[in-house]
């Protein structure tokens, strides 16, 4: 569970505090006043997440590509007719179920 420290806190209790996040990985957040300014986490965490965004950004990558290869075929006018056709469908759904 995270907990929140201010800044001049953190400057008294910093031994105690990074002890704290390295050993039982508790991710502290730094406040400056009341507003959250930035995380303390312990180093392994934050190659965890670096990674897990990484693999994130990846295949983020990856389906753009297969998108973008799977509708080479179709023409703006073909696309511009289908958005056109859903926004009439949904027109027509939304129109049918304020009547009920």
């Amino acid at each position: 569970m995270q907990k929140i420290i201010g800044v001049t806190e953190l400057q008294r209790r910093f031994r105690s505090v990074l002890d704290e996040v390295v050993q039982q990985h508790t991710p502290y957040v730094l406040a400056r006043g009341s507003r959250p300014e930035a995380v303390l986490i312990a180093y392994d965490d934050y190659v965890r997440l670096q990674k897990l965004d990484q693999d994130i950004r990846d295949r983020f990558e990856r389906t753009l590509a297969q998108l973008s290869e799977q509708n080479a075929a179709y023409s703006d006018e073909e696309i511009a007719a289908d958005v056109a056709a859903a926004v009439e469908e949904v027109a027509r759904e939304m129109s049918a179920g304020a009547r009920r």
